[in-house]
C-alpha cells in the first residue's frame, strides 16, 4: 500500500518538476545586453568603461563588494550607478530575467 501511495505520488510530482525551469531566456538576454556591451565586455574580466562580466557568477564578490546573486545584480541593474544608468524603467522584469540568465552563460 505505502509503495502504491509513493508511486501516486511521484506521478503527480514529477511533471510539475520538469517542466519548471529557469527564469528567463539566455538568446533574448543576448539581445538586451547589446546595449549593456558598449561599456562592458561579456568575453573578458577586462574593464572597459565599466567591468568585465565574464565570469560573473563564478565570482566571489562584484566591485561594490556583494556576492553576485541575482538579486544583488538585479539591484545594480536597476540602481545603476558609477557612471551606469539606472535600468529599474528602462528594462522591464522579463527583460531583467532574461538578462541574467544571459549573464549566468558568460
Amino acid at each position: 500500500m505505502r509503495l502504491t501511495a509513493f508511486v501516486f505520488c511521484l506521478a503527480l510530482c514529477l511533471p510539475a518538476a520538469a517542466g519548471q525551469k529557469e527564469k528567463g531566456d539566455a538568446e533574448k538576454g543576448k539581445a538586451v545586453f547589446e546595449q549593456c556591451g558598449v561599456c562592458h565586455n561579456a568575453d573578458s574580466e577586462e574593464k572597459k568603461m565599466g567591468p568585465g562580466l565574464k565570469g560573473l557568477f563564478k565570482r566571489a564578490k562584484m566591485n561594490n563588494g556583494k556576492k553576485p546573486t541575482e538579486e544583488n545584480i538585479r539591484a545594480v541593474v536597476d540602481a545603476g550607478g558609477n557612471g551606469m544608468p539606472a535600468y529599474k524603467e528602462m528594462l522591464s522584469d522579463e527583460e531583467k530575467d532574461d538578462l541574467l540568465a544571459y549573464l549566468k552563460t558568460l
